[in-house]
């Protein structure tokens, strides 16, 4: 019995400590996952609210986790282990029956998986989760009450410290394609021996008022009494995508991505979804480092998913390019944030908060070049 019960513990306590921990790794991702989700279901009013919600299950499962795992408040652990299994056990096989989001968001992008495979990770999880809570009287408490509450109070203080942390700045460990030291343009290409997409193609066409579907082995060819109405096409199966597919950068209307990967000069990219409604003084700031790195030889460029009509900075001076909003989301957690780039290659990444000023990027600069 004793082994079960710890066995069923470290699933469990392990299982949750990592969904949590990944999350607070990362709580932008899964703050920006909450809003595809409110956007599906039509509820957007609740986008306000992401963010606390973020912080709260985050919290609670890596708590819940931890008291389990380490037996510290066990029967308070294992309580939130079953309500956050009897909320989300449902949820997730409605997900899975109508996949409005493909990606259910549980393991952040640590660790991805389909709806259906988020469905049945809950479905086993439940059999030692039940056990655990069946047997919780028969477990004792590591700490006494006082000592074992302190003990979670000091943790849960300490993870939404992290989470802070990882909000203000970047996320400590980056799950995501644009990871300093990547080269975008290698991680672009599609191998030659790669799988295609597969569609399955179904046409549509009327005799004599009556409407019938035929696929590519039964279609009437060269049967004039049939008319052809409509062609459809359904993805049988996914081909391979690139982990960066969707890398464009639009300057008035040009396309100059490759101009920016290819330059040999460094790069500076200042990412600002939405220049209006951002602080100013961050704006502000970046600006002033983009002026600073136009003066000292670096490309400057402000990508932002308005376009440069909408920007309310100075056009003449910069450069602000329209990019896709979830890409500019995907390259850098913060708003603003900013990439120094080099032919393509990510060197460094900084939030509006560690924004290094303008010497020790011209440091930065000045040393990577005698390095090369």
């Amino acid at each position: 019995m004793k082994i079960i019960i710890y066995i069923c513990r470290i699933i469990v306590g392990i299982t949750f400590l990592f969904s949590g921990t990944v999350k607070a790794i990362d709580p932008s991702g899964f703050v920006y996952k909450l809003q595809d989700y409110f956007t599906a279901f039509n509820i957007t009013f609740l986008d306000g609210l992401s963010l606390t919600l973020t912080i709260l299950l985050c919290t609670l499962e890596f708590l819940a986790g931890f008291s389990v795992l380490f037996n510290i408040r066990f029967k308070a652990g294992i309580w939130m282990v079953i309500l956050f299994m009897i909320l989300f056990t449902p949820l997730t096989l409605v997900l899975a029956l109508t996949n409005p989001v493909s990606d259910c968001g549980c393991f952040g992008d640590a660790v991805k998986l389909t709806n259906w495979q988020t469905f049945w990770k809950n479905i086993i999880l439940l059999v030692p989760a039940i056990w655990l809570f069946i047997n919780r009287n028969n477990i004792t408490a590591t700490l006494g009450i006082a000592r074992g509450w302190a003990s979670l109070s000091a943790v849960a203080v300490l993870f939404i410290a992290f989470i802070f942390f990882n909000l203000r700045y970047l996320p400590v460990i980056d799950f995501l394609p644009y990871k300093t030291g990547t080269n975008i343009p290698g991680k672009m290409i599609i191998p030659e021996d790669a799988p295609r997409a597969k569609y399955e193609s179904t046409f549509i066409y009327e005799k004599n008022g009556e409407r019938k579907e035929f696929d590519l082995t039964n279609y009437p060819a060269g049967d004039t009494t049939w008319k052809f109405i409509d062609q459809k096409s359904v993805l049988v199966s996914k081909g391979y995508q690139p982990p960066i597919h969707d890398f464009y950068i639009s300057f008035h209307g040009e396309n100059i991505t490759d101009q920016i990967l290819s330059s040999k000069n460094y790069t500076l990219l200042m990412v600002a979804r939405y220049l209006d409604l951002k602080d100013m003084e961050q704006i502000k700031r970046g600006l002033e480092t983009g002026r600073f790195c136009m003066d000292n030889g670096i490309d400057f460029y402000v990508l932002s998913s308005q376009g440069d009509e909408e920007a309310g900075i100075d056009t003449f001076t910069f450069k602000v390019c329209s990019m896709d909003e979830t890409t500019l989301k995907t390259m850098v957690r913060s708003d603003p944030g900013y990439l120094l780039l080099k032919e393509g290659t990510i060197l460094h990444k900084w939030s509006w908060a560690n924004l290094p000023d303008k010497e020790e990027i011209k440091r930065i600069t000045t040393n990577t070049n005698s390095n090369n």
